[in-house]
């Protein structure tokens, strides 16, 4: 089941966040701005939130955000390379 959630943006922490309960899902990136180029490289959900669609939505943004940027997308996180095939 998956649920519309907020997700915050921090550029200065080179992450993407959802807040469930007292608890934090994230999408973790490196930017390499020389090369324009990002690298996904870890996805997190807590347990208590596992099931809920939060890692797809937190990864599907974070692609539209480095899309929309002009960066080259790598994914060294398992769960964000199939995303980057399709």
């Amino acid at each position: 089941m998956s649920q519309s959630v907020e997700i915050l943006h921090s550029l200065a922490e080179q992450r993407f966040v959802i807040q469930w309960a007292n608890e934090q899902a994230e999408l973790l990136y490196s930017l390499d701005l020389n090369s324009r180029k990002i690298n996904f490289y870890r996805t997190y959900v807590p347990e208590s939130a596992r099931g809920q669609g939060l890692a797809r939505q937190l990864v599907e943004t974070g692609i539209m955000w480095a899309t929309a940027q002009g960066y080259q997308i790598q994914a060294s996180c398992s769960y964000v390379q199939p995303f980057l095939k399709n």
